[in-house]
């Protein structure tokens, strides 16, 4: 029996030819696949047809993905945590250098410069003032959310000389033993917004979670706080954000999400959802969930799912069966007495 997965999105052809390697087929148009694999595309239930089992999604975020309706339909939803935490990390420190050094405004000044018109040198020695930041070095940075990527993301601005303070109720034991000993506990989000020069958010979309950032969190902040945003757009209030820039609250919001209600403001730098955007991200996001995705079609284990427990045994035979169910009385009871009947 052939096992088929149907593609939303392009997909690293690492990920694909490990799923070739135990001959599954895999492409952007099967009928009736045993699962699915995608990246950004806004999964519909009717595109999730009776004979998935298995969601894949390349990348942390599944808030593209019917995950209830999986749920209830018995389909495992995986992610891949930590996959692209680096290529996100790596961005947000771009970030931060954008945001303390105006190093666009340099470099559109100097492409804007007419060398057959001007001593470039005696220009931009005259000009480069317009420019000039400041150090990251002992400024106070909040890192809200020490998930995979909050806790590289704090543990490498430590590194740079800041002074970071991290804030998750609900940080997992292996990334707080992983967290630098530099790195402060934030008990109190309130207080800690109150004394940072940067705050950076890394917590995925919730209900509990959108509009995390509004008016009255964002009042609380330090007076020309710079905010970072690299988690997702509803995160934030758009338009608490838009006030609390005019009022010159905050001095700068950098974003991976351009919208039209802030793509033309002056203290906003939008870029066009580059965090994970690497080859490398790519590729180890691809080969993770292709890996997960086969594991459970072959084996029935299950690692990195949102809707379901980590289940895992090693085989013991040729044939294995998984089973899944709702948690009614007597049902373990009635699926044995089954399997009884057909062994007798």
């Amino acid at each position: 029996m052939v096992t088929k997965i149907k593609t939303f999105n392009s997909i690293s052809s690492d990920g694909i030819n490990l799923l070739h390697k135990h001959n599954f087929e895999v492409s952007d148009s099967e009928v009736n696949p045993d699962g699915i694999l995608l990246r950004s595309h806004k999964l519909q239930e009717d595109e999730i047809s009776s004979s998935v089992k298995v969601i894949g999604r390349a990348g942390a975020g599944v808030n593209n993905i019917p995950v209830d309706f999986c749920t209830d339909n018995g389909i495992v939803v995986f992610n891949t945590p930590g996959a692209n935490a680096n290529a996100v990390k790596e961005l947000v420190l771009t970030a931060l250098l954008l945001s303390s050094r105006d190093i666009l405004g340099g470099l559109e000044y100097v492409n804007d410069l007419d060398p057959s018109s001007i001593d470039i040198n005696k220009e931009v020695e005259k000009n480069k003032s317009r420019f000039k930041g400041h150090e990251l070095l002992g400024k106070k940075i909040g890192v809200v959310g020490l998930g995979a990527i909050g806790m590289m993301v704090a543990n490498c601005v430590s590194s740079l000389g800041m002074d970071v303070s991290g804030y998750d109720p609900f940080i997992t034991v292996n990334n707080a033993w992983s967290l630098s000993s530099q790195v402060k506990r934030a008990e109190n989000l309130s207080a800690m917004v109150a004394e940072c020069d940067y705050i950076t958010l890394h917590m995925p979309l919730t209900k509990n979670t959108k509009y995390f950032v509004g008016k009255d969190l964002i009042a609380r902040f330090k007076k020309g706080c710079k905010l970072l945003n690299f988690s997702r757009s509803e995160i934030v209030n758009e338009t608490d954000i838009k006030d609390a820039l005019d009022s010159n609250l905050l001095s700068l919001y950098c974003n991976d999400f351009p919208s039209s209600s802030l793509i033309s403001h002056k203290k906003v730098y939008s870029f066009p959802h580059l965090g994970a955007s690497t080859v490398e991200a790519e590729n180890n996001c691809a080969v993770m969930i292709a890996n997960q995705v086969q594991d459970y079609l072959i084996n029935g284990n299950i690692r990195n799912s949102v809707n379901f427990p980590n289940c895992s045994a090693l085989r013991m035979g040729a044939a294995r069966l998984c089973i899944v169910n709702k948690n009614i009385p007597n049902m373990v009871g009635q699926i044995t007495s089954i399997i009884l009947l057909i062994i007798s």
